[in-house]
């Protein structure tokens, strides 16, 4: 497997490209920034990657902006919860009328859905709802890893005080998601460093018991 974060736009937001190294078929998570796509690009070009699936936590601006020209470069099938499929096509649903820059992203080709699998050559990415921060936020687990979005982040958690975010969701969602995996589980946020889920069990002062 190949997994490579590349941070990307004035939010800091963490994007990860991933591929199955057999196959060469790869998946951009969050792709946040505009100036940040030809660092993508150049990433596919120099491992011979084929993007297939450009994959969106939430709808938020900072991780949808780069969306639109990844797509038209690629052709890549564009993902995201169904719930919060509207914000792509919204600037104040995603927020980015409130950023100065109004952006919007190409509607989705497929909306995602708890449980389903996303195969990528010899890897399977499944998907977990997991309500919160927006409506329609979703986690990523591969294989040891769980790429969190903005759900959680070594300790602290995703903001719930913008229009569609419910902390009671939020909370609900960590403890029956994502405290449930095994320990060991390395997590990858949408924001900041690396954790794991048993680092954060024990240490993140946002989660209510």
């Amino acid at each position: 497997m190949f997994l490579k974060k590349i941070i990307v736009g004035p939010l800091e937001t963490n994007c990860y490209l991933i591929a199955c190294k057999n196959t060469k078929n790869a998946a951009v998570i969050d792709p946040g920034g505009e100036e940040e796509v030809d660092i993508i690009l150049k990433n596919l070009q120099e491992n011979n990657f084929n993007l297939e699936y450009i994959i969106n936590t939430h709808g938020h601006i900072d991780h949808i902006t780069g969306n639109r020209a990844l797509k038209e470069k690629t052709k890549a099938i564009l993902l995201i919860h169904r719930l919060d499929a509207p914000m792509l096509s919204d600037v104040n649903k995603n927020f980015s009328i409130f950023m100065g820059k109004e952006r919007c992203s190409p509607p989705a080709d497929r909306y995602l859905e708890e449980g389903e699998e996303i195969s990528l050559g010899k890897l399977k990415l499944k998907i977990i709802h997991t309500p919160g921060h927006t409506p329609g936020g979703i986690c990523l687990i591969l294989n040891n890893i769980v790429f969190t979005g903005d759900t959680l982040f070594a300790g602290s958690v995703g903001r719930t005080d913008l229009p569609g975010g419910s902390y009671h969701d939020l909370q609900k969602s960590i403890k029956e998601k994502l405290l449930v995996l095994n320990d060991d589980k390395i997590i990858y946020p949408g924001h900041g460093p690396d954790s794991t889920i048993g680092e954060e069990r024990r240490t993140n002062p946002y989660i209510k018991n």
